[in-house]
């Protein structure tokens, strides 16, 4: 295998190689993101299950189980946006990999490098539809037909 031994073409290799790095930078916000929206879900089914296991046997708990196959849906495709954007890193990194070593070699992989990236740019896509499915079905939960709250200033 022939590397390049010219500083002009590894130079142009990192650079060719560093712009999907923007596109790392954003899946790592998602994953925070993603990642907290989890937590949270798990503590609320936490909680629900909980008041369940507390409850008297004669009281059905109707709202909390059906919360609670809600928030099971919520995780399922938070797990999966997780699962996509880690992928999605996943295939940038590689594609990294192959601009660097199609610059600085020899090596003919210009073809896989896009094919790489097409495919990580179609994981953070698929990503994104799961997290706005989850919060479609959050947003759902929230009961704002349940009378509204005097504020403090309101004047009767």
């Amino acid at each position: 295998m022939f590397f390049a031994n010219d500083l002009s073409t590894v130079s142009h290799g990192i650079q060719l190689a560093v712009a999907p790095v923007f596109l790392l930078t954003a899946v790592a916000g998602m994953i925070g993101t993603v990642a907290g929206r989890l937590a949270r879900i798990i503590d609320r089914a936490r909680v629900l299950e909980t008041r369940i296991d507390a409850s008297p046997a004669d009281c059905p708990m109707t709202a909390a189980f059906g919360e609670l196959h809600q928030l099971r849906n919520r995780g399922r495709l938070v797990n999966g946006c997780i699962a996509l954007l880690t992928l999605c890193a996943i295939l940038i990194g590689l594609t990294i990999m192959a601009l660097f070593l199609g610059e600085t070699t020899q090596m003919q992989i210009f073809r896989i490098a896009t094919v790489l990236f097409l495919s990580g740019v179609t994981c953070f896509l698929l990503a994104l539809l799961c997290f706005l499915a989850e919060t479609l079905i959050a947003t759902r939960i929230l009961k704002f037909s349940r009378g509204k709250a005097p504020l403090p200033n309101d004047t009767p």
